[in-house]
């Protein structure tokens, strides 16, 4: 399922930083041929482990060489949401 058209309120690229919003297009693991966007997919749609995202996506089941970047990846779109913080009201005294 791609998590952008089924939650589009909810874009997981919104969590991650410009630099890793570039070349969604393109492989993220070029030894299994998967796109960094099937990653990201995985991850949205659940995948909070590397373990997880290879068994969804093949993704560092090869030489490894991509590891980092999809954990990268999991820290970036499962860290939470930041809180809001409430306006305080001023009391009178």
């Amino acid at each position: 399922m791609d998590i952008l058209k089924a939650r589009p309120e909810t874009n997981p690229l919104d969590k991650l930083p410009s630099v890793l919003k570039q070349n969604l297009d393109k492989n993220l693991c070029t030894c299994m041929d998967v796109l960094k966007m099937d990653v990201i997919n995985a991850i949205a749609n659940g995948a909070t482990t590397l373990d997880e995202v290879k068994k969804q996506t093949y993704a560092a089941t090869g030489a490894g060489c991509c590891v980092q970047q999809v954990e990268r990846l999991i820290e970036c779109l499962c860290a939470p949401e930041p809180r809001k913080r409430r306006a305080r009201r001023k009391h009178r005294e």
